[in-house]
């Protein structure tokens, strides 16, 4: 399904940047036949400006084709960061036009010989591309906006400023003709400038996406709002996210009862991920933590060892007060559930039931066990109890108090 979802974008994004280039290239070509009969090099310059369009569209094409395959070993969470290069690439060329506008500008209104005269058939062929070159932005901006493609955003923007140096020949022909000769250069300045502030903007949000930058702030707090109505879940931390082209990737902690299972834990932890993506469609791939505690406030155990030492520590306890009772019930346990929490083991400790035994005899055998067990260093809390369920006598821990 991945798969099928990436080729779509990629099919519409190869539709809309080849209605552009047939675009370019009609406008283009029609820039430089009209600027070489008019003598003029603001068009001439205008038509291969609209031409070397072209490859920016063959780049589009070639990083969302690239970006569209799935998931692979080398590349497991996809290629989305194609799109994103080029991106950046797309923003890098779009300032290179600024300041070739910009200075072919300045130089013209240093040097006064240089300044333009074009004619009537300039005016109407820059007014052409203009309106044309402004839908088709228009159009792929609405399109890069429904599917979140900053290529396709980036791409339509490197179209308008072609409609903005049309806009510069516009206003130069008609100043020429108000006896303002130096109108076309200003304009063309102006209109550098707007085209590098696009070209940053542009860039920074390529550049924010390859660096892991998070999601705006107002989209995190959504999402853990949205955490927050699954039913478990105490609190949430350390959500992060970042952007993979179109698509948005975080991980999360979620705090829960310290005392469910592990099971209903991680039930808990896929109804987030199954509610995150259902909510956020962009929300490609969520990843979530389970903690039986804050762990960016609480006394760390990582310290402490795992469940054989402990094991070795209770069975020692065990084997130790059987002795000395010589007589009563078997204090071999059944099962040794073991938690973490707040620096320290909290143990449940399950005996089998003893034959004719009495409440006040069992809880005399509570009391003495959870006594010595919780004499154990770093052992905060002991639970003991007894079942006569013979299940739990048919399913022993298999490493605890081996014989």
């Amino acid at each position: 399904m991945k798969e099928e979802a990436g080729t779509l974008s990629y099919r519409q994004i190869r539709r809309i940047t080849l209605i552009g280039s047939f675009i370019d290239l009609a406008l283009g070509l029609t820039k430089i036949t009209v600027g070489y009969l008019a003598t003029s090099q603001a068009l001439l310059a205008d038509g291969i400006h609209s031409l070397s369009d072209l490859v920016t569209d063959v780049l589009v094409i070639f990083a969302a084709r690239q970006s569209s395959h799935a998931a692979d070993d080398r590349h497991p969470y996809g290629h989305g960061r194609i799109q994103t290069l080029a991106t950046v690439f797309l923003a890098l060329s779009l300032g290179l036009v600024a300041i070739l506008i910009g200075w072919d500008a300045i130089r013209r209104i240093l040097d006064p010989g240089l300044l333009l005269a074009p004619g009537f058939w300039v005016l109407v062929v820059a007014t052409i591309s203009a309106l044309a070159k402004e839908g088709y932005f228009r159009y792929a901006v609405r399109y890069s906006k429904s599917h979140n493609s900053s290529l396709l955003k980036a791409n339509a923007w490197h179209s308008r400023s072609d409609a903005m140096s049309s806009v510069a020949v516009i206003v130069g022909v008609v100043g020429v003709m108000a006896g303002i000769p130096w109108a076309d250069a200003v304009a063309a300045i102006v209109v550098a400038i707007l085209i590098m502030v696009v070209a940053v903007r542009i860039g920074l949000e390529g550049a924010d996406e390859l660096i892991d930058a998070a999601v705006d702030p107002e989209l995190e707090l959504r999402i853990r709002s949205q955490i927050m109505t699954v039913e478990g879940i105490l609190d949430t931390h350390e959500l992060r996210t970042r952007r993979m082209g179109p698509k948005i990737l975080a991980d999360v902690h979620i705090r829960v009862d310290p005392r469910i299972t592990v099971s209903e834990g991680h039930r808990i932890g896929d109804e987030v991920i199954s509610r995150l993506k259902n909510t956020f469609v962009e929300l490609d791939d969520v990843v979530v933590h389970v903690d039986p505690e804050d762990d960016t406030q609480a006394l760390p155990t990582v310290f402490l060892p795992l469940r054989p030492v402990i094991e070795e520590k209770v069975s020692k306890c065990l084997s130790d007060l059987q002795v000395e009772l010589r007589s009563g019930p078997s204090l071999r346990p059944l099962n040794l559930v073991l938690h973490y929490l707040n620096g320290k083991y909290h143990l449940e400790i399950w005996l089998a039931m003893p034959d004719n035994s009495s409440v006040g005899s069992t809880q005399t055998f509570s009391q003495k066990i959870a006594q010595r067990i919780s004499s154990i260093e770093e052992v905060s809390n002991v639970c003991v109890l007894f079942s006569s369920d013979p299940s739990l006598h048919e399913r022993p821990h298999p490493d605890l108090l081996k014989p």
